[in-house]
This record gives C-alpha cells, sequence and structure tokens, in this order.
C-alpha cells in the first residue's frame, strides 16, 4: 500500500458475512445487497462475503455465488468476491461453473477467495474429514484452476461453460501461518489475511507481519503479488459512540471464541476489541492507528468490515461512507469511477 502521489494506489473493499438480528434472514440478504448498492456508488472497489454453511449470530451466507449473482444485477463496477469459499466441501468443477456464470453475468467482475473453513460440524454436514481440510484445499485448488482456465477437466473433452475469462490473478488464498502464505505463493494465489490472529497473545499485525514477508519472498511470478488485508474499520463521530455500536458484539464474540481455545478465557471488552484488532473511534484516530499498522503498507488491498459487530442497517451504511469519504482518502486511496481491474 502507498501514500504518495504518482505510486500505485491500493484498492479499498469491503467485507460482509451477511448477518443481522432477529429472524428474517430475507430482510438481512435484502441490507446486505444494499451495502453492495451503497459501496458501488462509494467508489469501493471490490465487495467480499464471507461463506458460513452453520448460521452464526444474525444468519450468515451459505451460497456465496447466488447471492453474487443479485448483487451484480443491483451494481454497475464494484468487484465482486468471496472471502472465502470453502473449498474442501465444494466440489471444484460445479463451483468453477458457479463463478464462470457469475463473471459473465457481472462482465467479468470476479474475485475468488478460497479456504480451508475450520467448522467440524460443516465437515460432518457434507461428508469430509476435516483432518483431511488442507490436503482437500490443495487438491480442489488444482481442480479449480484447471477448470476457470478453460482447460479439459477431470475427462477428455469437458470443458466449464460459459468459457471463463482470464482469472491468472483473481484467485486469493487465506491463510493463517508462514508456510500457509509460503504455499499460496508458490501456487500463484493472492494472499488473503484474516482480520485478526487466533492463539496468539501479541497483536495481530505483528504476527501477520512476518506471514506477509514470507508470502512476498516466496512470490517468484513475473505478475504483481497481491495482498488483501482484512481489517475490522468502524469510523464514527468518537469512540464513545463507536463503543455503543460495536462493544457488546465484540464482546460477546470474543467469549464465544473463547470456548474453542483461539481467546483466553474471560477477556476484558478492551481486550476484546484488541484481540479483534479493531479499529474504531472518530475519522482521525481510526486514520491515526490504521498509519501504525504494521501489514498495511504491504497490502495491495484493504478490505474493512465490521463483523462480528452485528450493525443496524443504517449506522453501517453510514460507517462505509466514512470510510470511502474520510478515511481511506486520507491513507492515499481515491474513489474508482471506473470498474476496478483485477490487476490494480
Amino acid at each position: 500500500m502507498t501514500t504518495t502521489t504518482g505510486t500505485p494506489r491500493f484498492r479499498l473493499g469491503f467485507l460482509t458475512h451477511v448477518q443481522g438480528r432477529g429472524t428474517d434472514l430475507a430482510q438481512t440478504y435484502r441490507n446486505a445487497t444494499e451495502l453492495f448498492v451503497a459501496a458501488d456508488e462509494l467508489g469501493f472497489d471490490v465487495g467480499w462475503v464471507a461463506q458460513h454453511h452453520v448460521p452464526g449470530s444474525g444468519g450468515g451466507l451459505s451460497s456465496p455465488w447466488t447471492f453474487l449473482a443479485h448483487a451484480a444485477a443491483r451494481t454497475t463496477r464494484i468487484r465482486l468476491g468471496t472471502a472465502i469459499t470453502v473449498l474442501p466441501l465444494e466440489d471444484p468443477v460445479r463451483l468453477a461453473e458457479d463463478i464462470a456464470v457469475v463473471d459473465t453475468l457481472s462482465g467479468g467482475r470476479v474475485e475468488v477467495g478460497v479456504g480451508s473453513g475450520y467448522s467440524e460440524l460443516e465437515y460432518a454436514a457434507f461428508g469430509r474429514d476435516p483432518a483431511r481440510k488442507r490436503e482437500l484445499t490443495t487438491e480442489h485448488l488444482s481442480v479449480l484452476r484447471t477448470a476457470l482456465a478453460g482447460e479439459e477437466v477431470r475427462t477428455p473433452g469437458f470443458r466449464v461453460q460459459p468459457a471463463p475469462g482470464d482469472f491468472s490473478d483473481r484467485i486469493w488464498q487465506g491463510v493463517f501461518s508462514a508456510p500457509g502464505a509460503q504455499h499460496a505463493a508458490a501456487g500463484g494465489s493472492n494472499l488473503l489475511l484474516n482480520r485478526a490472529a487466533y492463539g496468539f497473545d501479541a497483536p495481530t499485525d505483528e504476527i501477520q507481519r512476518p506471514w506477509a514477508d514470507a508470502y512476498l519472498d516466496a512470490w517468484d511470478r513475473p505478475r504483481r503479488p497481491r495482498i488483501g488485508l482484512s481489517r475490522f474499520v468502524f469510523p464514527a463521530k468518537d469512540r464513545r459512540t463507536a463503543l455503543r455500536h460495536i462493544g457488546d458484539d465484540v464482546h460477546r464474540a470474543a467469549l464465544r471464541m473463547a470456548e474453542s481455545g483461539a481467546f483466553p478465557k474471560g477477556l476484558a471488552p478492551e481486550e476484546a476489541l484488541r484481540r479483534f484488532h479493531c479499529f474504531h473511534g472518530s475519522t482521525e484516530e481510526v486514520v491515526a492507528e490504521l498509519r501504525q499498522e504494521k501489514v498495511l503498507p504491504l497490502a495491495t488491498d484493504l478490505i474493512t468490515q465490521f463483523n462480528p459487530a452485528v450493525l443496524d442497517h443504517d449506522t453501517a451504511i453510514r460507517a462505509l461512507e466514512l470510510i470511502a469519504t474520510e478515511v481511506a482518502p486520507a491513507l492515499g486511496w481515491q474513489p474508482a469511477t471506473e470498474p476496478a481491474l483485477a490487476g490494480v
């Protein structure tokens, strides 16, 4: 990422886990669609969704490519991606078909983020062994790459249709270690880093910076390597206002994650915010904190999100506006007016 005139600008994204309050998932999906519409109008470069087969607090999105096809029809220029699709639970050829259809409908605006997931319940429901998740991710990604390259896949004479566009620089992998980052680089994938590093006491950016460095050191392709940095970013009038909207949700989420060992038990609210690496407060405070973020200087994509906070729709829209009009420009970003290209 750069902040000086004359150097390549970073792309600005937002990520939604498509969660709401209550049980009206139809309204939750409509609200998520309107986030894409608003982000499109504000000049965001990429809108991302996360796949969850098991509902979390306020729902979740089990079928991201169906949703993105709908979002494509409501938007004109914003790129559309998954962060992530749980690849071991997918048939990679069928997934390639869905991706190719959405890419065709959207005019070539698709980004594909994949990962291994973490829920043993999801693996059980799909008849997959969670002990093989890394192996399955590698196997399925190889098939997916072949299919999206328009090559024959699995049997002579079969190719995915519609014929895919060029996905050579549009496949991303979510990783949680330096070896994982090196593996992603070796395969030619772009790198996705999560909003928080679980199982560590040190700040997230201190943990993830060596992963990003390892990725760049291992990169040997002629094209520019790309790093997508997901971060919790919630600007508001001031820090007190921000905490009123996000504090309880973040604290509850940290306590839930402590049950699985991701965080220590009994975290105080402020420590929960630190563990989720939350950038919150006035726009000036958020900008100042992001300027100290250790991975951000290497990022080609800043992917903002509010999860695990579940905001009311108007508050989420207002936060997107502040990110696009005040926070990101202060960091060197400029809003796009044309479709965001894959390699920018």
